[in-house]
């Protein structure tokens, strides 16, 4: 069983991360930075400039991070913190359904990465191979 549930912590970590990823680089490549940064202006999210690379590059390196399950805790809390934002500024008050500009995307993704910090990258990761080098792993290796 314990193979079992690794290999799907890893499909679920893999599939939330490529879209993570794929968001991040929407971004930075398919929109482009400035125009990533005139769309946060135009939702009124606050110092847009900033907030728009950074919400870019935690779910560009964050969604990689997941895939790869390295330093999957981190990556966790920061994903969990950017889908907070996004629905606060963004999506609050319309709804669920993303048809409608709702959160059912945001909360979807921030829920995910909140079990991922719960249960850990799992054993098929680079954060099982680093073993309790990293301090995340350290209560999961010791006696």
């Amino acid at each position: 069983m314990t193979n079992l549930r690794d290999l799907l912590i890893l499909l679920a970590r893999a599939g939330i991360g490529v879209v993570f990823l794929a968001h991040g680089w929407q971004k930075f490549v398919t929109n482009g930075l400035d125009a990533t940064q005139r769309g946060f202006e135009s939702m009124g999210a606050p110092l847009p400039g900033i907030s728009a690379i950074l919400a870019t590059a935690v779910e560009f390196a964050g969604g990689a991070g997941l895939v790869l399950g390295a330093i999957t805790p981190v990556w966790a809390v920061l994903l969990v913190a950017d889908m907070v934002g996004a629905y606060l500024i963004t999506h609050m008050g319309n709804g669920l359904f993303v048809t409608g500009g709702g959160g059912e995307l945001v909360i979807g993704l921030g829920a995910g990465a909140l079990l991922l910090l719960c249960t850990g990258a799992g054993r098929f990761s680079v954060d099982d191979l680093l073993g309790d080098r990293v301090p995340w792993n350290r209560f999961k290796y010791s006696a």
